[in-house]
């Protein structure tokens, strides 16, 4: 018996994937629920487990190509099933030579059946047609009826109409049978830059994974105008506090008390003051007022961060202790080094919190995550020199970064909000 590996579907938001590596090579036995194929979506890396237990005898999707929602990456069958199949893939691709001479003969494949979650109708002529959930968004979204679907040229397996198509079809100046509701909506596209090739000591290599992800959310991203805030922040209270507790908090709870616990903590409490920052604006120009603080954290991906960054997030930060938003941010540290987050830990966030002062960065100026309508930037604490009170003292300071939609939150609500942020750090008086 055969059982298709089929493509999940990782959250709502999440049409298709990139098969980055299958973990087991055709041939090889698999257990039900071992990992079998790590897929890549713009929210999350993760490992799938097997349908069933048998041996991997397709593989459909090769690594470095996209897979839609429903759709089949792979086929496992019993061992025996499996080990036969292989066997005949293996033949295909090497054929040998039969007593007579001649290769043996390969069957046709034949058409694949429709899969789960691919949507049927009817054509004209009465024949049923499936269409995958992606195909049925982008009809919708551009008032193609059924009849226009039935019209264009499918180049999936056994005829299927594909994205692709749709939108090349499209992209043709097809019009639709039925009348658009509404105009699409204008895109962001940026130009393609070629690289230069000078002489031997040059290489170009393609965007995939983890990577091309990031690359694509950016392109979104940077379409926001948006504006940066600056502010200095005199964190020595802090400073003092954790040098005198960070043994005593690890012994105690488990973990390690660092300072980003306490910037989520001013977050929270300022992001409650003031709403809108912790707003977003969506393309029809609603506002989406969030009455909770979910706060994402980029946390870079991998034993030593060589992965990439993903913003997984601590929710209802604005009702938890410090403690607890230590020990949250130790558990989401941890899933993603380990590369084990799963979608729902990068989902729901109202606002993001970076913190390039880890590394020794003293200043920047940090890309706000779509479609949330602010970040905060954490800059390296360094000792410095400041007059107070006519005298000079030895402080440690910090920059406070600020990065904001400005089509919704305006320089001055900006300015009262960051200086919400670093009059909490400054006066320190989360134990009070």
């Amino acid at each position: 018996m055969a059982v298709e590996i089929l493509m999940p579907e990782l959250g709502e938001s999440v049409h298709e994937g990139t098969v980055s590596r299958w973990l087991k090579k055709v041939g090889e036995f698999v257990k039900e629920d071992e990992p079998v194929v790590e897929i890549m979506t713009d929210k999350v890396n993760t490992e799938l487990g097997a349908p069933a237990s048998g041996v991997l005898s397709q593989i459909l999707i090769q690594e470095g190509e996209q897979v839609e929602v429903f759709h089949a990456m792979g086929i496992i069958e019993d061992s025996a099933a499996g080990a036969a199949a292989s066997e005949s893939t293996a033949s295909a691709l090497n054929p040998t030579v039969s007593a007579n001479g001649e290769p043996p003969a390969v069957e046709e494949p034949k058409a694949e059946e429709p899969k789960t979650g691919i949507n049927p109708a009817a054509s004209a002529d009465g024949e049923r047609r499936w269409y995958t959930p992606v195909v049925r968004s982008i009809a919708k979204s551009n008032s193609l009826s059924d009849a226009d679907l039935a019209g264009i040229p499918g180049t999936g397996n056994g005829g299927r109409v594909t994205k692709k198509d749709v939108e090349a079809y499209l992209a043709g100046g097809h019009k639709t049978t039925t009348p658009k509701t509404q105009e699409p909506k204008p895109t962001f596209e940026p130009k393609t830059i070629q690289p230069t090739v000078f002489g031997p000591d040059q290489e170009t290599y393609p965007l995939v994974g983890m990577r091309k992800m990031i690359a694509e959310h950016m392109v979104k991203s940077a379409a926001i105008p948006t504006v940066t805030t600056i502010t200095e922040c005199d964190v020595t209270a802090m400073v003092a506090f954790r040098e005198r507790n960070k043994d005593a908090f690890l012994e105690q709870y488990g973990v390690k008390l660092t300072y980003t616990p306490f910037f989520i903590k001013a977050l929270a409490e300022s992001l409650l003051e003031h709403p809108i920052v912790n707003s977003s604006l969506r393309e029809d120009f609603q506002v989406v007022k969030n009455n909770g603080a979910h706060i994402g954290i980029a946390v870079a991906l991998g034993a030593k961060g060589q992965d990439g960054l993903i913003v997984p997030v601590i929710r209802d930060c604005h009702k938890k202790s410090l403690i607890e938003i230590a020990k949250d941010l130790d558990g989401i540290a941890k899933s993603a080094r380990g590369n084990s987050l799963k979608p729902a830990d990068v989902q729901g966030g109202t606002f993001t919190l970076t913190n390039p002062g880890t590394y020794g960065a003293l200043f920047g100026t940090p890309m706000i995550n779509a479609p949330q309508a602010g970040i905060l930037g954490a800059y390296a604490i360094r000792k410095q020199t400041v007059i107070i009170e006519d005298m000079i003292a030895i402080r440690s300071i910090m920059h406070l970064v600020l990065t904001y939609d400005h089509r919704i939150i305006d320089g001055i609500v900006a300015g009262q909000f960051l200086a919400a942020v670093r009059d909490r750090l400054q006066g320190f008086d989360f134990f009070k």
